[in-house]
């Protein structure tokens, strides 16, 4: 593809439009709510009345860049309370792609495939973490310092038997006047087992014992599983304990729907405590 192909769509394209694909490139996958959310925000958090008026602009905005082949729909949705187009799953399409690449003089061309459902499923969830720090930093008093997805968050480092990369689902920092937040993220749907948890705890106890996150950036942020259910973190606090070899004090598990009064614990009002938040040696954050 030429670099006039990118001039040509670029006639085609908003400012809005771009950090849309920008967004897609970044997360891999939004529902037409997610992007809603980010670009189209309503009361409180942005200056669209309703909702369903935000959703009607975003799902025409989707359309035009969809003929435009910049974005592609996937065949599949997911479940929820909410229907219609609000759901439709959205990913770069191939002229978007060229787009971004040729724009920053990339070359490495990125194929994008219709994902499995599980991949889809996890990567909604990890975005919706991503959507509401966004949401919420843009609105209150915490500062949005630095969100990575994978691959850009991974880490990969030295062992004693050759090379290992920690993969966390995000890596955040979040931050007000007074304080900062660091934190990976690991986004658990209730469907691992329990030994693969475990496996991933030591991962991270092993690069923490490298001092290589706390050489180059001062410490060493909070693992935070963000599980569906109570019983759920329960029951990884429990494995944690019981596997000797783990350092407890390292990992906080909490449901999901703390996770911004966790991620960013700067006194939202409109968030549920985080008392709920569980650390396998019975402490608080």
């Amino acid at each position: 593809m030429t670099p006039g192909f990118k001039r040509d769509l670029g006639l085609h394209l908003t400012a809005r439009d771009i950090r849309i694909l920008d967004d897609l490139e970044h997360l891999r996958l939004l529902t037409t709510r997610q992007i809603q959310r980010l670009h189209l925000p309503a009361a409180p958090f942005g200056e669209h009345v309703t909702v369903s008026a935000a959703t009607r602009g975003t799902t025409r905005i989707l359309t035009r860049l969809e003929g435009l082949k910049a974005v592609s729909r996937l065949e599949r949705r997911i479940g929820g309370v909410e229907h219609g187009s609000a759901l439709t799953i959205w990913q770069l399409g191939y002229s978007g792609e060229r787009y971004l690449r040729l724009r920053r003089g990339d070359t490495d061309r990125t194929q994008y495939l219709e994902p499995g459902r599980p991949f889809a499923t996890h990567t909604l969830a990890v975005a919706d973490i991503a959507v509401t720090l966004r949401e919420h930093a843009g609105a209150t008093s915490f500062e949005l310092i630095d969100l990575e997805t994978e691959p850009r968050c991974w880490r990969p480092f030295a062992t004693a038997t050759g090379e290992a990369t920690l993969k966390p689902d995000l890596s955040v920092v979040t931050a007000d006047p007074d304080t900062e937040t660091h934190s990976f993220v690991e986004v658990d749907l209730g469907t691992e087992h329990l030994p693969a948890v475990i496996r991933k705890c030591r991962v991270y106890q092993r690069y923490f014992r490298t001092g290589t996150e706390q050489a180059q950036r001062g410490l060493f942020p909070a693992v935070v599983w963000l599980v569906p259910t109570t019983k759920r973190a329960r029951m990884i606090a429990d494995a944690i304990q019981a596997a000797r070899d783990l350092d407890a004090d390292l990992f906080w598990i909490t449901t999901t729907d703390q996770a911004l009064a966790h991620l960013a614990p700067y006194a939202l009002p409109e968030q549920p405590s985080a008392r709920t938040t569980t650390n396998p040696k019975g402490g608080t954050p």
